[in-house]
C-alpha cells in the first residue's frame, strides 16, 4: 500500500534526507531548479483569480476541509515530522505540531474580515475593503516546518492569494507531505511547494510574479530577502531571529515556576525562535531557581523521537549542533558553572546535545549575547530590577520576553518596559492565533496571527465620497 511518504518522493533519484537522531535514511526529495520555480509561480498566478472569485465564505469552508484532512492523516504526518526534524512524537513536539497546524487553520478561518465603515457623517462616507495581493512567496524554517508553513499559507489563502512555498533544505519532506494532504481539499495550483536550495530561494524572493514574501528564519537571511524584495517593492512579513529574555521577579515561587521556565526554554529542544534563551534571576532567589530548574531538567528524557518515552530530541543538523557546542564551551571558558549537561557523547549517533543549564555567567558571555537555538540556557544573576531590564533590552533583537511574578500590576509594569514584540506573564512562547505576533528591533517587522495578520496578506482599498454619494455594501 502506498504511503504518504511514498507519494511525495521522486520515482528515482533525488537527495536523501537523513534522520538527525539516528543517521538513517528517511526518504528522498526531488530538487527542482529555477525553471520549475518559474512554472510554479506562473501556475499560481493563473489560479489566483479563480481562487479569489470563490469568495470568503467558500475559502473558509475549504480551509476547514484542509484542517479535516490533516486530522485524518495526523499520525502519519507526525511520524514523518519526527523522523525528518528529530522532535519526539510525544510531549510538545511532533503530534503537538500537527495538532497546532489543524488549530491554526481553523482559527484563521474563523476570524471575521468584513469591509469597515470608517467615516459616516453629514459630509463624508468612507469604507475600507481588502483585496488579494496575488501570489505570496513563503519561505519557512526547519524547526517547526509544518506549523510555520500553516502560519504562512493560512492567512494568505484566506485573503484570496495563492501561495508558492520553499521549505528549508533540512525539512522538505514534512512540508511536501503537509501540502499533499492540504491540497486534497483545495483547487489545483492554489498551494504549490517547490523544494530546493539557495538558488531557488533567491529566485523566489526576486521573482517579478511574486507580490508578497513571508519569511521565518535568521535575521541575516531576512536582511538579504528584504534587499532582494526592494527592487519590485514586494510586501514582506519577516519573523526573524530572537534571543528572548525572561525576568524572574523577587516575589516569584521558584518551585511553582520551574516547569514553566523549563518548557519556555526547552520546547522543541530549544529550537524555537521565541524560546526563552536568557534567564535573569534576582540574588534572593538565584540559588533556589537554579536548583528547581535542575530538578526539572534532570527528569526530562531525551532520545530518538519515535520512542514514546522521550520528550526531547536531537539538534536538527550538524551546523546547529556545532553552534550550541561552541557557545556552551564559551560559557565554560568564561567561568560559567554547569548545573547539568554540557557533556555530549561525541561517539553516539545523532546530533544529541544534552539538556544544559549554566549559572554564574556575565551578561556579555557569548552564550548570553548570541542566540543558541538549542538546549542550553544561561541563568544570569541581577541585583536590581533596573539592572535586569537594562540587560534584557541590551541586544539588537526583541522577538519575545517574559516576566515571572504572582503580582499582575508588577508584571504589567515590567512588561511595558521590555523591548519585545510579545511579553508573556508567567509563561514563555505561548503563542495564540487570536493574538498578534511579531518582532521588534531586528527580530523582524509586520505581524502574524489574528485579524492584524490577515490584513497583512491583503491590499487595503479605501472608498470615499461625499455623504450620500454611495451607500454601504
Amino acid at each position: 500500500m502506498s504511503t504518504l511518504l511514498d507519494s511525495i518522493q521522486p520515482a528515482s533519484g533525488g537527495r536523501t534526507i537523513l534522520d538527525p537522531a539516528t543517521g538513517e535514511p528517511v526518504g528522498r526529495v526531488a530538487e527542482p531548479g529555477v525553471a520549475e520555480l518559474d512554472a510554479a509561480v506562473a501556475a499560481a498566478h493563473a489560479a489566483q483569480p479563480g481562487w479569489a472569485a470563490l469568495g470568503d465564505a467558500r475559502r473558509v469552508e475549504l480551509l476547514n476541509a484542509a484542517a479535516d484532512a490533516i486530522e485524518a492523516n495526523a499520525e502519519e504526518l507526525a511520524v514523518i515530522l519526527s523522523r525528518e526534524q528529530g522532535k519526539p512524537l510525544n510531549g510538545p513536539n511532533a503530534r503537538f505540531e500537527v495538532g497546532g497546524a489543524v488549530a491554526w487553520l481553523r482559527a484563521t478561518a474563523a476570524v471575521p474580515v468584513e469591509p469597515e465603515v470608517i467615516v459616516n457623517d453629514d459630509a463624508t462616507y468612507a469604507e475600507v475593503h481588502h483585496k488579494p495581493l496575488g501570489v505570496v512567496g513563503a519561505i519557512g524554517p526547519w524547526n517547526w516546518p509544518m506549523m510555520i508553513s500553516v502560519w504562512q499559507l493560512a492567512p494568505s489563502l484566506r485573503m484570496g492569494n495563492t501561495v508558492v512555498m520553499k521549505p528549508s533544505e533540512f525539512t522538505p519532506l514534512s512540508v511536501l507531505a503537509l501540502a499533499q494532504v492540504i491540497n486534497t481539499a483545495l483547487p489545483a495550483d492554489v498551494l504549490i511547494v517547490v523544494p530546493g536550495g539557495r538558488e531557488v530561494g533567491e529566485a523566489l524572493t526576486a521573482h517579478p510574479g511574486v507580490d508578497k514574501l513571508m519569511f521565518t528564519g535568521s535575521t541575516a537571511t531576512g536582511k538579504a530577502i528584504i534587499r532582494s524584495a526592494a527592487d519590485s517593492v514586494k510586501r514582506v512579513t519577516m519573523e526573524l531571529g530572537g534571543n528572548d529574555a525572561g525576568i524572574v521577579l523577587d516575589d516569584a515561587d521558584p518551585a511553582a515556576i520551574a516547569e514553566g521556565l523549563f518548557w519556555g526554554a526547552f520546547i522543541n529542544t530549544g529550537q524555537t525562535c521565541a524560546a526563552l534563551k536568557r534567564l535573569y534571576v534576582p540574588d534572593s532567589l538565584y540559588d533556589a531557581v537554579c536548583a528547581e530548574l535542575t530538578k526539572v531538567a534532570q527528569a526530562m528524557p531525551m532520545g530518538v523521537g519515535l520512542s514514546e518515552d522521550n520528550v526531547l530530541g536531537p539538534l536538527q543538523n550538524k551546523k546547529q549542533y556545532d553552534i550550541v557546542a561552541s557557545l556552551v564551551q564559551a560559557a565554560k571558558d568564561g567561568g560559567g558553572r554547569v548545573l547539568v549537561g554540557g557533556d555530549p557523547d561525541e561517539s553516539a549517533p545523532g546530533y544529541f546535545y544534552p539538556t544544559t543549564l549554566v549559572a554564574d555567567l556575565p551578561n556579555d558571555n557569548p552564550l548570553v549575547a548570541q542566540e543558541q537555538f538549542g538546549p542550553a540556557l544561561p541563568i544570569i544573576r541581577y541585583s536590581t530590577l533596573d539592572e535586569a531590564i537594562e540587560m534584557a533590552n541590551g541586544l539588537d533583537v526583541g522577538l519575545g520576553a517574559s516576566v515571572w511574578t504572582p503580582s499582575p500590576d508588577r508584571a504589567r509594569e515590567v512588561a511595558l518596559r521590555l523591548e519585545a514584540g510579545t511579553v508573556w506573564i508567567n509563561e514563555h512562547g505561548a503563542i495564540d492565533p487570536r493574538v498578534p505576533f511579531g518582532g521588534s528591533k531586528q527580530s523582524g517587522f509586520g505581524v502574524e496571527f489574528s485579524k492584524a495578520g490577515l490584513l497583512e496578506c491583503a491590499q487595503p482599498v479605501s472608498i470615499k465620497g461625499a455623504a450620500g454619494s454611495f451607500t454601504a455594501s
